[in-house]
């Protein structure tokens, strides 16, 4: 017995197998699209925010001396150019490290305002040099040291007074003594054998006893130790055989970078006036005497003599 079929039956059959293969492609171009508005986000995204990045910012005020925790901090987008230098951009790197100076809230979290734990908390030498950078002791008298008011944990700059061998134009080389600036916002890990122990700093004041000026003026006729990259601890012990070293403080929320040029005699009098002697003058201009001339006439021929004064 044959199966009869009928028209609209085959006809209904037809049309649910081409509902179902148009459902099909219709799910693999939406997937299709889907993917690539995916991508196309993911550029725009990527492309927009290119020129963002994430900071660290106070999120109250911070006293100095207190340990940084995690509740005293939040992550902010700002513009890449309003990043500061040293700024930190994980707070998991500066947790449990000590304030240096005062942070107000809604301020950049920089590296420079802050004291390793290690440090903080006065271990060894070994344990408070940071990662990269090598401890060199040097010793300073009691002027060069800044008159024993040099703590650990302080910012220094580094600059040498020695004589610079330098050739004069006859070709003879000549020793002239000039003041170099080395290095820049250097951190001080001890002076003498005392460690940082910002612990023992009261938030509320800098103040230090007698005794412990006494002590630090003392420390700082023996060394002092700062924290350099491998290649500037090497310059440093050269020039200290070569001439003196001495040190300027600087303050802990400035870590910004500047040239300053070598002093000499030559610097030092175009800072005080280039008119000084030891600056080339300008020769004064000598007024141009204008000659003075008659008209003659012989004849029909006119002529001009000259008259001077």
């Amino acid at each position: 017995m044959k199966l009869k079929i009928s028209k609209k039956v085959l006809n209904l059959s037809i049309g649910i197998v081409l509902s179902v293969a148009a459902i099909v492609l219709l799910n693999i171009y939406i997937s299709k699209e889907r993917n690539k508005m995916s991508s196309d986000l993911k550029r725009a995204f990527a492309e927009k925010y290119k020129s963002l990045g994430s900071v660290i910012v106070a999120k109250k005020d911070i006293p100095p001396g207190t340990e940084i925790t995690s509740d005293m901090l939040e992550t902010k987008v700002v513009p890449n150019k309003y990043i500061q230098p040293r700024a930190a951009t994980s707070a998991n790197r500066i947790v449990g490290m000590k304030t240096v100076v005062p942070i107000n809230k809604g301020e950049q979290i920089s590296l420079s305002k802050l004291l390793s734990p290690r440090i903080a908390r006065g271990q060894s030498l070994a344990m408070a040099t940071p990662v990269g950078k090598r401890a060199i002791t040097i010793n300073v008298d009691n002027i060069a040291g800044l008159m024993g008011m040099l703590r650990p944990g302080d910012y220094v700059d580094v600059i040498v007074l020695m004589a610079v061998p330098v050739r004069t134009e006859g070709g003879k080389q000549v020793k002239q003594m000039l003041t170099i600036p080395l290095f820049q916002n250097v951190l001080v890990l001890a002076v003498g054998n005392k460690l940082a122990n910002i612990g023992e700093a009261k938030s509320s004041s800098w103040r230090i006893s007698a005794k412990k000026t006494k002590a630090a003026r003392a420390s700082a006729s023996e060394g002092v130790t700062l924290a350099l990259l491998p290649k500037e601890a090497s310059l440093l012990s050269f020039v200290s055989e070569q001439g003196r070293i001495r040190l300027l403080m600087r303050s802990p929320a400035d870590a910004r970078i500047e040239p300053i040029p070598p002093a000499n005699w030559e610097t030092f009098f175009e800072y005080i006036h280039p008119t000084l002697p030891g600056q080339p003058q300008q020769a004064p201009q000598q007024a141009i005497e204008t000659p003075r001339r008659i008209e003659i006439y012989r004849g029909l021929e006119k002529g001009y003599i000259t008259i001077s004064k």
